[in-house]
């Protein structure tokens, strides 16, 4: 699975967009799938912090981290924006990041309380994507202008992709695949 930063590289403008929507209320904001112990999902508000180095989630002591530390396979979904129906969406495998410098680094940077007892996640990326819907547009879902552009980015490194998550066969095929079409 790719690195927030080798996914950016390879798409710059996917990765901006998905980006801006999951700190368009300044600090990062969005919703975390992971799977608990029973297989089932749970879903968590986070604040995911991106950096050019990587895709982060300093975690508290709590069933999500449990659910992380234990099975790091994660979905993390930005909060809607006010003004539109945009979504962002990545999804891959979560790993504690154990080296201290780093962590230290990031804690600082990102405020992270020293005093209270979290831990610091690096989420890689095996699906990435984003949809846009024109805001002033009319008509129900697949008519007409009103459908949602959507970008997917699938890392060609990984081999199939998570459970429950679609596939475009042809994006598999290279990173530069980027498939941008409407939806119904």
């Amino acid at each position: 699975m790719a690195s927030w930063s080798e996914f950016a590289a390879d798409e710059p403008r996917l990765a901006d967009g998905i980006r801006l929507l999951m700190q368009q209320y300044g600090p990062g904001f969005g919703y975390l799938a992971t799977v608990r112990a029973d297989g089932g999902p749970r879903v968590h508000p986070v604040s995911p912090v991106i950096t050019d180095e990587g895709l982060f989630c300093f975690v508290v002591d709590s069933p999500k981290r449990r659910d992380l530390e234990r099975d790091g396979r994660y979905a993390l979904h930005s909060f809607p924006p006010e003004e539109s129906d945009d979504e962002a969406y990545v999804a891959g495998r979560a790993r504690p990041v154990t080296d201290p410098v780093r962590v230290a680094r990031l804690a600082r940077g990102h405020r992270a309380a020293p005093q209270v007892d979290w831990r610091l996640f690096e989420f890689t990326i095996e699906v990435a994507m984003l949809a846009r819907r024109d805001p002033g547009a009319t008509g129900g879902p697949g008519e007409g202008p009103g459908r949602p552009a959507v970008q997917v980015w699938l890392d060609p490194r990984a081999g199939d992709a998570p459970a429950g998550t679609a596939t475009v066969p042809e994006a598999r095929s290279s990173r530069r695949d980027r498939v941008a079409r409407s939806v119904a």
